[in-house]
């Protein structure tokens, strides 16, 4: 399993929702989280055979 990290600029519920279908969509992806307390909004990305160009 991969584990990728990225700071985003997601910082609200409402922006949340609007990734949610994107992400839920791929299918190599196991889980995610965003982490909005975090100053650099730190999304995790967990899954099978995944890169970060899965995902941009």
């Amino acid at each position: 399993m991969n584990t990728l990290k990225f700071k985003t600029t997601i910082n609200c519920g409402a922006c949340v929702a609007k990734v949610t279908p994107v992400l839920n969509e791929q299918e190599n992806v196991n889980s995610w989280s965003v982490d909005t307390e975090n100053p650099d909004k730190i999304l995790t990305v967990e899954g099978e055979n995944i890169d970060e160009a899965d995902l941009v």
